[in-house]
């Protein structure tokens, strides 16, 4: 099996990598964004993702792993969006900067860096690789 990489953003004010740390498995809901949902829906049991604060702090604070897949996010009402269970794994010793992403032109294509508004995104693993040693892992 082949783990996968992602990302997924947050705004510390609704939901911080101190909680996420504090309550150690939660499911990640919410999301309304048809691209996002359906990349949700291609994780996999194992796959990496990196927590992202936006908003205010703009950067990568550690990482998560899916533990449950997508299954129906009971919080809207259409049915047609999905959620999938993180697990907290590690925080980085020195969080990202998405100015250090972003000034990086190895990372620029990044959807972080070419669709700021996309809430969950792929990773490829180079620059998965790049961005945990500039996180000190």
């Amino acid at each position: 099996m082949v783990n996968r990489y992602w990302l997924v953003k947050t705004e510390p004010s609704s939901w911080s990598w101190r909680d996420q740390v504090k309550k150690g498995v939660t499911h990640w809901d919410g999301v309304r964004n048809y691209q996002a949902a359906n990349n949700l829906k291609q994780m996999k049991i194992g796959d990496q993702v990196f927590f992202y604060h936006s908003v205010t702090d703009k950067s990568i604070q550690g990482i998560v792993e899916v533990v449950k897949e997508s299954y129906p996010d009971p919080s809207d009402t259409t049915g047609r969006f999905v959620m999938v269970d993180l697990k907290t794994v590690k925080a980085f010793t020195n969080p990202v900067p998405l100015d250090d992403i972003k000034n990086n032109p190895t990372l620029s294509h990044l959807a972080l860096v070419k669709q700021s508004r996309l809430s969950v995104m792929p990773v490829d693993e180079k620059s998965w690789k790049i961005i945990c040693q500039s996180g000190g892992i």
